[in-house]
C-alpha cells in the first residue's frame, strides 16, 4: 500500500471540496439565490424549490473537475 499515492489522494479531494465549499459560501454572501430555470413554487405557507438549472451547472463543473483529476492520475 502506497501511502504516499492515497495521502495526495484525500489531499487533492480535500482541496476541492475546500474550493466548492468557499464559493458557495461566498456566492449565498453575495445574494446568488439561483439561475433561472429554478423552479420555486410557494402557496400558503408551503414552499417548493427544486434547483434544475442549478443542478445542472455543478454536474458540467463536477465532471470537467473529476475528468482533470483522472487525466491526471493517469499521467
Amino acid at each position: 500500500m502506497n501511502f504516499g499515492a492515497i495521502g495526495k489522494i484525500i489531499l487533492t479531494i480535500s482541496l476541492i471540496l475546500f474550493i466548492i465549499g468557499s464559493l458557495f459560501y461566498f456566492m449565498g454572501k453575495a445574494g446568488f439565490k439561483g439561475f433561472p430555470g429554478d423552479f420555486l413554487y410557494k402557496k400558503d405557507g408551503f414552499r417548493f424549490y427544486f434547483p434544475v438549472a442549478t443542478c445542472l451547472v455543478i454536474s458540467i463543473i463536477l465532471t470537467i473537475v473529476f475528468n482533470l483529476f483522472l487525466y491526471l492520475l493517469r499521467r
